[in-house]
């Protein structure tokens, strides 16, 4: 009597853990950053990442906006030091002030294009999957036409031809980034359109602007913004470029490549006026590409 007791016990037992666990919703974030976190290179890119966003948001809190145009010729060319950590460029500028200042002035540019482009992308993709069509067929080849043009030069001859500054930049990486941004956000949607869930939501009778909220959007989140995160490194580079050829940012505002510019003449006398920004620059290329690696595999269903 006492054997079949335990028995039944232990199958009840047995069928409420399974019902615990069936019940159970996964939490996707935390499964997501035990992924990430297993990625200490992904993580070193993520705190990188975090420090230059806070840096470029604080810098005004510490560093008074004056030093990036203080002259101060007796103490030009200065080497590393106490009295200035990165030492002075050609003008006696302080060049840490100018690297802070720049960098508020560089990320800008990366991530204002990023958002729009993201913004534009979706909105181009989005509608050439669902209405499909000859409207499909204008958006996809005009973006074959312009992806047929490397990104650094569209850019370069949009800025050229609007002229220089910040605005123009962004507008210029903005519309040299939007074509792959198109095609990327249609390979998305197309992927989860022929899905069997969403096969089995239309016929369910699910409309089509519920299948969009629930199950679209959520699932096409993860590689877009992965995606997007990505990019910035090449929007970082671009903007550098064209502030280095002199169509960004003009003098005396601070931007990585404007500074780079600034310091060739002097590189032989102070190498360190050129070295600081390109280092950081290098830096942060390599921060937002070891994070983009991060969560390409943190988002991977294998690993779930």
């Amino acid at each position: 009597m006492s054997a079949g007791v335990g028995t039944q016990t232990d199958t009840l037992v047995h069928e409420e853990t399974l019902r615990r666990l069936m019940q159970a919703k996964p939490n996707y974030m935390a499964v997501m950053w035990r992924n990430f976190s297993r990625n200490r290179f992904a993580v070193a890119g993520l705190i990188v990442v975090i420090v230059l966003l806070l840096t470029a948001l604080l810098t005004p809190l510490f560093v008074p906006r004056e030093l990036i145009t203080a002259q101060n010729i007796q103490n030009k060319l200065m080497p590393p030091g106490a009295g200035h950590i990165f030492g002075t460029d050609h003008l006696g500028r302080d060049v840490l002030a100018r690297l802070l200042y720049g960098s508020r002035v560089s990320l800008t540019i990366d991530f204002v294009p990023m958002v729009c482009s993201l913004f534009l992308g979706i909105l181009f993709g989005g509608v050439a999957v669902y209405h499909g069509g000859f409207l499909e067929g204008v958006i996809m080849r005009a973006c074959d036409i312009l992806s047929c043009i490397p990104g650094v030069l569209l850019a370069l001859a949009l800025v050229a031809a609007l002229g220089p500054g910040l605005n123009n930049v962004m507008i210029a990486v903005t519309i040299a980034s939007v074509p792959d941004m198109t095609r990327y956000v249609r390979s998305v949607i197309l992927n989860i359109v022929g899905s069997e869930y969403i096969e089995a939501a239309r016929g369910c009778g699910t409309s089509s602007a519920a299948i969009v909220i629930k199950h679209v959007i959520p699932n096409a989140a993860g590689p877009l913004i992965l995606s997007a995160v990505s990019n910035i490194a090449a929007m970082i580079m671009i903007g550098a470029g064209l502030s280095y050829l002199g169509l960004g940012v003009q003098l005396p505002n601070p931007e990585w490549g404007a500074m780079l510019a600034d310091g060739q003449n002097y590189f032989m006398r102070a190498p360190h006026i050129m070295a600081v920004p390109g280092f950081t620059m290098l830096i942060a290329v390599l921060a937002f590409n070891l994070t983009g690696d991060g969560l390409r595999d943190a988002l991977d269903p294998k690993l779930r």
